[in-house]
């Protein structure tokens, strides 16, 4: 079984400054679409509100083949909105509109066995309010041999938190057996473009395997035993709203 956890948001896409599009979002909600549209058991760990939107979102899982039975839906307040806004090459910028309750976060977690696979990430993955049981469950995971993948996905527009969050960034490392991040991810966190020095950062830590994406570059792969590059083919955009 494979399990991400990560925030569920509603994109509302705009270019020119008109909304043009809406849908459901979120970096691990993204991943786990991708693998129940490839039929392969998936389970979201997340959260949203008992509202309309949080309505529309759990729809659109259930469509896809994602498992939504530990979804957290809190009984009040406002499911979280992100605002894309499209440049001239399909670039999006965002401002995020967090999930509104009274309450504090509180997540459901399964009951995790070997081989299986737990995909965590984003902003979730270095939230204070949920950061000791995320923490604890992805130990317990990683003792009952579960592979753990991390992708940071770290945007510009959180580094006025870096300092204050890179112990946990640092934390989420150790505890991966595969880091997955983009150039950008770990120009932002580590100020590195090298993708030598980039590896040899993420070893530090404490992991050993490190996918880096690297957008029309191509993919990079590093392990104890191999390094490789993979090409990717040249598209044309049509948004990189869910690139991921």
């Amino acid at each position: 079984m494979i399990y991400t956890i990560g925030e569920t948001v509603y994109d509302i896409i705009f270019k020119n400054n008109i909304p043009i599009d809406a849908k459901a979002g979120g970096a691990m909600l993204n991943t786990s679409v991708s693998l129940g549209r490839l039929n392969i058991p998936v389970a979201l760990i997340g959260d949203y509100a008992n509202d309309k939107v949080g309505e529309i979102i759990e729809s659109f899982l259930i469509e896809n083949g994602v498992n939504t039975q530990y979804i957290t839906k809190y009984p009040v307040g406002k499911t979280r909105l992100a605002l894309a806004f499209l440049d001239d090459e399909n670039n999006a910028e965002y401002s995020f509109y967090k999930l509104a309750i009274n309450d504090n976060c509180k997540l459901s977690f399964p009951k995790v066995t070997k081989n299986d696979y737990i995909l965590f990430g984003s902003f979730y993955a270095i939230k204070k309010e949920i950061r000791n049981e995320l923490f604890e469950f992805l130990s317990h995971a990683k003792n009952n041999g579960a592979i753990i993948i991390y992708d940071p996905n770290f945007r510009t527009s959180h580094l006025d938190i870096l300092e204050e969050v890179i112990p946990m960034i640092q934390e989420n490392i150790a505890i991966s057996n595969i880091v997955k991040g983009s150039d950008e991810d770990f120009l932002n966190i580590f100020q590195l473009t090298n993708e030598n020095e980039i590896y040899n950062k993420i070893k530090d830590f404490g992991c050993e395997n490190l996918i880096l994406t690297k957008n029309k570059l191509g993919v990079s792969l590093f392990t104890p035993a191999l390094q490789k590059n993979f090409k990717t083919p040249a598209i044309i955009p049509i948004s990189t709203i869910g690139a991921g």
